[in-house]
Parts: structure tokens; C-alpha cells; sequence
């Protein structure tokens, strides 16, 4: 979320600022707490929907929707007023310096050590399907994941999308570096390769689930397993378009040049959280798809 932090010229033309709130308490501020209020409420709802569903529902069909969409504005607003007045309106008005450079860096690597946690209770859950009897009774998983040899899990498809996210991390690698080097012109390159290659990896995946879901009757619905795959890879995906969104923001500020060899704070943090994405889908792969094929 550190992407507007590195910039010393006035600007007036940017939006609304968001005022610290509550008044009063110095640095405190009460935005992050609502979004995590928003984020709360994304489970709740997701909790009332599955008490709506079955022949004698415990609350009404649209309770579980309607607490969803309303933790989702909430969300919005709150993660609206914290960044803008952490990340944007703060430093706009002042020169960054190596403490604040260093908080930043270290918030990034907190942040991701909280996503670990949270890929790592998807993994936990899949690891206690696996072991038990292997394929789980009642999974759609023959068609899929046939008895020896490679499975259409791991297809051409799966491997072609793999090599489009590392190539990416090397080319957003290859732009820091030049950055550094006061090379702008290879910087925004760089960028803007990393870019397109994060929204056909997108596309790559949107298209393994049409295949999967269309050709292949492999659905949400059918099994342990299943959520399993599309509750990681679907999680997996949202952290790739929100990466896909940082490194659009980048992209932009690289064009009005507000970055250089001593200023590119965001630039690092949104590196690091790209290369942990990368990182979190070969091990997808390795676990998910071709670790699928071990049958116990």
C-alpha cells in the first residue's frame, strides 16, 4: 500500500485531503481500525450466507449479501482514509528521509509476513485433506487427474503462466535496477512490461477456470479438494491484480518522473510484495497441481 510516498513537489490539484481523525491524539489515527472493521465484516457476511443456505436457513437469504456489500464500503472508506493520510497527503508536504524510507520497508515485510499467515491456513487445510484417503470420495477428480503420467492439471496453460509471472519479476527486478542508475527510460520499460505480463498472466488464469469449469465439470462446488484449488487460486489471483494496481500506480508516477536513484521507496515495497506473489504461485503449483498427482 506504499506507493505515494516519495515525492517533494507541492501539489495542489490532488484530491480532498483526509483529515487525521480523531483530532487531538497526535499520530493515532482510527482509519486503520475501521478497515479492519470493513475486513471483519467480509467474513461475517460469508458466515450468514452459508447459515441462509440448507432447508431450514438460521437468517434470510440476503442478510449474508447485504453485510458483505456494506464491509466492503466500509472497507473502502477506511482504507481510502488511511493511505491517503499516511502514505499520500503526509508526504506530499515533507522530504522523506532514511527513518521514514526504513518504516516503510519494514511495514511492507509486516504486511507480508500477515499474508504468509494467511496463504499458510489454506495450505494447512489442503495439507489435512491430503491426509486422508487420496482422491477425496466424492471429488470430481478423475477426468482431471488421471492415474500416472501429467495430469491437464499441469497442462501448457499452467506453464506458460508460471514463466509469464517469474519473467515479470525479472523485468520489475531489471527496472529497480535501472531506476538506480538514474536510467528512466529503461525504468518505465521495465515497469511497463511487468505490467503486461501481470494482466495476461490475469487473463491466463481467468481462461484455466472457463476450461476447468466448462470443458471439465471441475466446479466450485464439487469437493474438498475443489475449494481447496479455487479458494488458493482464487486468493492468489486477487493478490495478483492488486499488484497488477500498485505497479499501475508506478507506472504512472514513473511517467510524470517522481522517481529517481534516491527516491523510489514505493517502487521497493511494491517490488517486494510482486516477488512474494511470484514466489507464493510456484509453490501453488508445485502443491496444488503437480502435487495433486501423488495419489496416497
Amino acid at each position: 500500500m506504499t506507493v505515494a510516498d516519495d515525492s517533494n513537489e507541492e501539489h495542489g490539484h490532488h484530491l480532498p485531503a483526509v483529515e487525521d481523525w480523531p483530532r487531538g491524539f497526535g499520530e493515532a489515527s482510527w482509519w486503520p481500525f475501521i478497515t479492519a472493521f470493513g475486513a471483519a465484516g467480509f467474513y461475517v457476511g460469508a458466515a450468514l450466507y452459508v447459515l441462509a443456505q440448507g432447508d431450514q436457513p438460521l437468517v434470510g437469504p440476503m442478510i449474508g449479501p447485504s453485510v458483505f456489500i456494506a464491509s466492503a464500503l466500509v472497507f473502502l472508506v477506511g482504507l481510502y482514509g488511511w493511505v491517503y493520510h499516511a502514505f499520500v497527503k503526509h508526504f506530499w508536504s515533507r522530504d522523506p528521509n532514511e527513518s521514514s524510507a526504513n518504516a516503510l520497508r519494514w511495514g511492507m515485510v509486516t504486511f507480508l509476513g500477515s499474508e504468509i499467515a494467511t496463504f499458510g491456513a489454506g495450505f494447512v487445510y489442503y495439507f489435512f485433506i491430503r491426509t486422508n484417503t487420496w482422491p477425496p470420495a466424492g471429488d470430481e477428480l478423475p477426468e482431471l487427474l488421471p492415474m500416472g503420467g501429467i495430469s491437464e492439471m499441469l497442462g501448457s496453460l499452467v506453464l506458460i503462466n508460471t514463466t509469464i509471472l517469474v519473467i515479470s519479476s525479472g523485468t520489475l527486478h531489471w527496472a529497480h535496477v535501472e531506476l538506480r542508475k538514474n536510467n528512466h527510460q529503461r525504468f518505465i520499460a521495465g515497469v511497463a512490461a511487468t505490467l503486461l505480463l501481470g494482466l495476461i498472466f490475469i487473463g491466463g488464469q481467468v481462461l484455466e477456470y472457463y476450461e476447468f469449469i466448462v470443458h471439465h465439470g471441475f466446479t466450485f462446488t464439487g469437493g474438498v479438494y475443489n475449494s481447496a484449488f479455487f479458494g488458493l487460486t482464487g486468493l492468489h489471483g486477487l493478490h495478483v491484480s492488486l499488484g497488477a494496481v500498485l505497479i499501475g500506480i508506478v507506472f504512472i508516477r514513473a511517467l510524470y518522473g517522481q522517481y529517481s536513484a534516491d527516491r523510489h521507496v514505493s517502487v521497493t515495497t511494491v517490488s517486494m510484495y510482486w516477488h512474494f506473489v511470484d514466489a507464493v504461485w510456484i509453490f501453488l503449483v508445485v502443491v496444488l497441481y503437480a502435487g495433486a498427482e501423488l495419489h496416497a
